[in-house]
């Protein structure tokens, strides 16, 4: 009777839990992002009688698709490029506006392969292997020194996936994985606890 017992109040953590913990997240980005956001909008936008969680969100994705669809027009292109040109002429902020232009562009361009393949390499000696992204082809400086084609590959940490490394790694020596982007990412997280399922791998 105590082992069945037992038995369902295991069951019931690993149901509760998983879906616990996820709204909890969910909760703080929410109230995170409408404790930002409502400082930059007038109290008009949120005079409602009873204070709704989500409203600041949901405030700042309908601004950014109208900012969208403003920048896609004709007028909206003068501005951006008028207000881009400004910019190149001031020294420090030029520098930081282009880099943070060039990482945006790069991860939300749909044709990009920037964190769109899971790979495996020799890391951190031979024989020993590490999960990364590959996140795309090295360019400039760093390929004209190297004697072989060489690829970017972030090598995050685990169990936060945010901060890791980039490397530079021969084409030849990283193996492509099958798995999904996300999938490598839970694999990550779990420190090898989640693993893909076969009957997500393709043949």
């Amino acid at each position: 009777m105590i082992l069945k017992l037992r038995n369902y109040f295991f069951a019931g953590i690993l149901v509760t839990a998983p879906l616990a913990i996820t709204i909890y997240f969910v909760w703080i980005f929410v109230n995170f992002v409408d404790s930002k956001v409502t400082k930059f909008f007038p109290d008009f936008f949120f005079s409602l009688p009873i204070e709704v969680p989500g409203s600041g969100l949901l405030v700042f994705i309908t601004s950014m698709i109208l900012i969208g669809w403003f920048t896609a027009s004709f007028l909206g292109r003068i501005i951006v490029k008028f207000g881009e040109k400004i910019l190149s002429r001031v020294p420090v902020i030029r520098g930081i506006y282009t880099a943070v232009k060039q990482i945006f562009g790069t991860v939300l361009k749909k044709q990009s392969d920037a964190f769109r393949q899971v790979v495996l390499i020799e890391y951190p000696r031979k024989g020993s292997w590490a999960m990364g992204f590959l996140t795309g082809s090295t360019k400039g400086e760093v390929q004209k020194i190297t004697k072989n084609e060489t690829v970017n590959v972030f090598l995050p940490t685990t169990p936060n996936p945010t901060s890791g490394f980039l490397l530079f790694i021969p084409k030849r020596d990283v193996r492509p994985l099958k798995m999904s982007v996300d999938e490598g990412i839970k694999m990550i997280i779990s420190a090898g606890i989640i693993t893909p399922s076969k009957k997500n791998k393709k043949d």
